[in-house]
């Protein structure tokens, strides 16, 4: 027999304080009850009111800066409050795409934390209405040399191989970076890219008084309950045993649900009022957000929800994070039409509910009233926090950073090779399926993925990108660059950057320090956005990445995608064939402060960052005028390791040799100025190419047949074989992995 558990009376809750466990403060409890809703709530409302006013669910504390984002833009149809963003790529479609964090969840449980980081993502993306065609992620670790990161790499690895192989949406890219900072706090970010007509576009609305409310997918466990809170707490070890927060993925069951949920928008779009994927806070953020937005109430039936154990309370039941779930508002009276689709599927569909038009969220359970509160003090009341915020004193006085020695140039070029954030990442990658739905054109490992757009000429670009060590030295900089870095990956492989996504990691919002790191590299976001006409249609907050007090560096993610207008404009990394002529696209300064060459040679970030917007956006104009004249045969972007990496980059694909002379130093091989391009030009293009150019392009040398890699510097020369440095750069992350 079931043991009944008692939960504490509304004054027991007062008096103990549970909800402080929970993430809410006293003062927020405090003006729920005497101002919001004029009592004490009782134990499922108080928790109800604790995930909803968490700072993963209502982003409450970061909300004053993201409003800085720039959300305007010539394509936008969807920006920032739905499910994903989307955009207008002409010819009545369009492109849906959003990123998601699963950082705590992915240390604690790696495998299931970074499974279900891919599977939720893959959900939003489908409620819009759209097709998910590809997915890519970004991820950081501590350093490979201890054995925990190797475990959590792998383990990580697996967990996103196994969710989209086996669901069937390509891995087709991403980026991967090691730093001793994300030793207790791993960054796990997942980013999905799907493709829709704009007709069948659906939005999260419970709307239509009487309209019903239709739970489906996957039964409710307790799996996951407090997730969102969980995500919204600094870590420490001592958490590390709180796996009830991480949930179970299914991707066979997922595969299910996004079929038939397509099925229903596709050909039944005029009884489907609305749907939401059951994400972070699980039902009910789903539910209260779709009425909210609709400014409607909700009533459900907590008895009529699916579940797989036994004796579920309201509390867990609401608060559950189970996978695989999403709520759909249907219209009155063609509730069968969707059960019958469902059940076609092999899923539970279940109506739970119904919409009213008194903005009164009202769960019961067992014949009792459980929960009856205006939606608005679940979703539009919580109190916002403009934090204090406060420079870091390690900025006041940051001198240029010293130009390293460099007498052994290929030496040094090797030492970089096998540094992990710039070695191949060929053995993770081999890992995905990136051919799934034989869309892709260009696989991981060139600057940006391509993906095709089915019986047109389009294809679309998508890319991650992020250096910490640059946001760590200049917030607003970094974050400028972090944007321009993902255009010049998007131009180099022949695409028009047309929005972002962002996953902003970050340390504890009540740092003031790091605060301030948010809101600066935030406006520095979006400067550049403004610029490349890259509006932020979506994105993701992950704050309090820190553990035991130590914080990760601040990283805010930029997933962004590209149209290339023309599948003949597609341009990779590689050189093609020996006689090619070899620019630099750019000029090169002693910028070393962040670099590799600087974290190769043991120090911290340190220097000034140099940067300027509209040499970037006139550099890439350059770029994408070229491609489209047909006079490059490659182009890379320079970024980690500089010009002497992104020559190796170049020429390992097709094991060519390299003659050249630069009037570059040793040293200046690997700075790591932005704004720069290496490109490849057949020889009887060269005139024209440098008239284009005027004077931003600079003879590097000629690709050869030869298996010899020779460039002489200002000082000194590199000399070595392809087929070491190959090596080198292909085996370096598959020997740490093990």
């Amino acid at each position: 027999m079931q043991q009944v558990r008692t939960e504490p009376t509304p004054e027991e809750i007062r008096e103990q304080k549970p909800y402080e466990a929970w993430g809410l403060s006293e003062q927020e409890y405090d003006y729920i009850s005497q101002k919001l809703i004029g009592r004490l709530p009782n134990y499922t409302e108080t928790g109800l009111f604790a995930v909803m006013w968490s700072e993963h669910c209502s982003y409450k504390n970061s909300k004053p800066i993201l409003r800085k984002f720039w959300n305007d833009g010539s394509r936008v149809i969807q920006g920032p409050g739905e499910g994903a963003g989307v955009l207008d790529i002409g010819d009545g479609q369009a492109v849906v795409f959003k990123a998601e964090s699963h950082n705590h969840p992915s240390f604690v449980e790696p495998f299931e934390g970074a499974a279900t980081g891919v599977g939720g993502i893959i959900r939003d993306i489908f409620s819009m209405g759209a097709k998910p065609i590809a997915s890519l992620d970004s991820l950081r670790f501590g350093e490979l040399t201890d054995p925990k990161n190797q475990y959590l790499l792998n383990e990580i690895v697996a967990g996103i191989a196994s969710y989209g192989n086996c669901i069937g949406i390509p891995t087709v890219g991403g980026e991967i970076g090691f730093d001793s900072v994300y030793q207790g706090n791993p960054l796990v970010n997942v980013m999905c890219v799907g493709l829709m007509n704009q007709a069948d576009l659906k939005k999260g609305r419970a709307t239509g008084t009487g309209n019903s409310i239709i739970y489906v997918g996957a039964k409710t466990g307790r799996d996951g309950i407090h997730g969102a809170t969980f995500a919204s707490n600094e870590f420490s070890e001592e958490k590390e045993a709180d796996r009830s927060a991480v949930q179970v993925g299914d991707p066979f069951m997922e595969k299910l649900l996004t079929d038939a949920c397509l099925e229903i928008i596709h050909d039944h779009a005029d009884i489907l009022m609305g749907i939401q994927d059951m994400g972070a806070a699980g039902l009910v953020s789903s539910s209260a957000e779709m009425a909210a937005k609709a400014k409607s109430g909700v009533t459900m039936n907590l008895d009529l929800i699916p579940q797989r154990e036994l004796g579920m309370s309201a509390y867990e039941i609401m608060l559950s994070e189970s996978q695989e779930r999403m709520l759909l508002c249907v219209k009155k009276g063609e509730e069968q039409t969707v059960l019958d689709i469902f059940a076609r599927y092999d899923l539970d569909a279940v109506v739970v509910g119904h919409v009213t038009d008194d903005r009164q969220y009202r769960l019961y359970q067992h014949g009792e009233l459980v929960t009856d509160v205006p939606v608005t003090t679940l979703v539009d009341d919580v109190v916002e926090h403009e934090q204090p915020s406060q420079k870091p004193a390690r900025l006041d006085d940051q001198a240029v950073a010293e130009t390293p020695v460099v007498n052994d140039v290929t030496d040094t070029l090797k030492q970089m090779l096998a540094q992990p954030t710039i070695a191949s990442k060929k053995a993770v990658f081999k890992q995905y399926d990136a051919q799934v739905q034989a869309n892709t054109v260009v696989t991981p490992g060139s600057d940006a993925a391509v993906v095709r757009v089915r019986h047109t000429k389009k294809a679309l670009a998508m890319t991650t990108d992020c250096n910490g060590r640059y946001i760590y030295l200049n917030p607003f900089d970094g974050g400028q660059i972090a944007v321009s870095e993902a255009a010049r990956n998007i131009v180099a492989s022949g695409g028009i950057p047309i929005g972002i996504t962002d996953c902003l990691n970050f340390g504890s919002p009540d740092d003031p320090e790091s605060y301030w790191e948010l809101d600066q590299s935030v406006q520095g976001i979006a400067r550049a956005c403004e610029r490349f006409d890259t509006p932020v249609i979506s994105g993701n907050v992950s704050m309090y990445n820190e553990t035991d007090g130590q914080a990760i560096y601040p990283t805010p993610m930029i997933g962004m995608v590209g149209l290339i207008e023309d599948t003949q404009l597609i341009t990779t990394q590689d050189f093609k064939q020996a006689g090619d002529a070899v620019y630099v696209i750019g000029e090169t300064y002693n910028d070393y402060a962040g670099s590799e060459i600087q974290k190769l040679n043991g120090s911290l970030p340190k220097g000034t960052l140099h940067f300027d917007l509209d040499t970037e956006a006139a550099n890439q104009q350059l770029i994408q005028t070229a491609i489209r004249e047909g006079l490059l045969q490659s182009a890379h972007d320079l970024s980690e390791g500089g010009l002497g990496v992104a020559l190796v980059e170049a020429l390992v694909e097709h094991e060519l040799g390299f003659e050249g002379q630069t009037q570059l130093t040793n040293a200046q091989l690997f700075s790591e100025t932005q704004s720069r391009f290496v490109v490849s030009v057949k020889s009887q293009d060269r005139e024209i190419f440098e008239q284009l150019a005027a004077g931003r392009a600079s003879y590097l040398g000629q690709t050869t047949s030869t298996d010899h890699i020779s460039l002489k510097t200002a000082d000194g020369q590199v000399n070595a074989s392809n087929r070491d440095l190959k090596a080198i750069y292909g085996g370096a992350l598959t020997c740490l992995m093990k």
